[in-house]
């Protein structure tokens, strides 16, 4: 049987080069009108028991290439489990090396998020008791930016994901988070809070399979300061949202390349920096830290010196406008080396977990924002 490549499908990306008799030379597409790529994302037809060696040819080019070394792709046999296949990275080439077991099989950066799941997400919760949906605006290409609304109290908390739409474990994490909101555990948090949730912030580069910009090549997580429709009108809506509800507590869920741990980054360096803010986000941390090893505080990206913030993005745009604790969480997409997983690394599962535990330390801390 020939063996044949595919990756014309939702989020799909790679281009084949050439090869034969198992050994295949493969490129990961850039994101469209940028120079940014690493997210990849094929099948592979007529391959079972033929042993595979799959050359990505310009891993040493892409965006991020200090996020190959001790990098394991993710392998899947029916397109929902997956697991680490065999990884190398020599000479500016990732090398993932496999013997399916099945006639079709996947490989992926992370496990993917669909675009039909997230509808599916969406479409579950809008018909929840108590939630509200609604759509802040439209994507380049049309698409709703979705909204899910949690609870009636007057703390303004705002949780959203994907910015970069190859950072596929934050939509995993919103699963968690949801489902945690969904039960009765969310009541305290509930009855002090709204919690909205925009669980996909770039649906044009999730379906177009980028890693990192919308349909204009726009870096969402750069446009913070100044929106516009033109070049990235997902920003802009959900900033309008903001502007209206106000906002006090803000998670933005992405994923890191290069550093194999889970950690968050606040918003050292806004120029009207508080007391408040800094205790309130030095004990979410801590708590968060407590409450699960799949977190931790050593690991992370230097802090902004004083008045020396990037006030473009949304961390720190938020903290400076509105006076919120706002902070990015990051995972990673190598393994959490705090606690690894050798057959899966991180993960789906322990993002959802992940999102379950942000949430309810945010609960446990309701006496800290509110005073009462």
């Amino acid at each position: 049987m020939t063996i044949s490549f595919h990756a014309d499908f939702d989020g799909g990306n790679i281009e084949l080069k050439g090869g034969d008799n198992g050994r295949f030379d493969l490129a990961i597409r850039p994101d469209s009108a940028s120079h940014h790529y690493q997210w990849f994302y094929f099948r592979i037809d007529g391959a079972k028991g033929q042993p595979l060696e799959l050359r990505l040819v310009n891993a040493g080019t892409s965006a991020y290439p200090d996020g190959w070394p001790n990098y394991q792709a993710r392998v899947s046999g029916d397109n929902a489990d997956w697991t680490c296949a065999e990884t190398t990275y020599a000479g500016g080439v990732l090398t993932i090396t496999y013997t399916p077991t099945t006639d079709s099989v996947w490989f992926a950066y992370f496990a993917p998020f669909s675009s039909e799941r997230h509808t599916a997400l969406v479409a579950q919760y809008a018909a929840a008791l108590g939630v509200r949906h609604d759509v802040l605006g439209h994507s380049l290409d049309g698409r709703p930016i979705d909204r899910l609304r949690f609870g009636s109290g007057e703390l303004q908390v705002w949780l959203y994901a994907r910015q970069h739409p190859g950072e596929t474990m934050a939509q995993w994490w919103m699963e968690g988070a949801l489902d945690w909101l969904s039960s009765p555990q969310a009541g305290a948090l509930l009855g002090a809070a709204t919690v909205h949730v925009v669980p996909n912030m770039n649906p044009d580069g999730s379906a177009r399979g980028h890693l990192r910009t919308n349909a204009a090549g726009t870096d969402l997580n750069r446009e913070w300061a100044k929106p516009t429709a033109e070049r990235s009108p997902e920003i802009l809506c959900v900033l309008n949202a903001m502007i209206e509800s106000g906002v006090d507590f803000a998670m933005d869920v992405h994923g890191d390349e290069a550093i194999p741990h889970v950690f968050i980054a606040g918003f050292d360096g806004i120029p009207s920096l508080s007391d408040r803010q800094s205790v309130l986000f030095r004990i979410y941390t801590e708590s968060l830290d407590l409450k699960t090893p799949d977190f931790q505080r050593q690991h992370g990206y230097p802090i902004a010196a004083p008045g020396r913030a990037n006030l473009a993005m949304s961390t720190a745009a938020l903290a400076e406008r509105f006076g919120a604790v706002s902070m990015t969480l990051e995972m990673p997409f190598k393994d959490h080396d705090d606690a690894p997983d050798p057959v899966h690394a991180w993960s789906p599962a322990r993002s959802r977990k992940l999102g379950q535990d942000c949430l309810s330390t945010l609960s446990g801390m309701l006496e800290d924002f509110t005073g009462r």
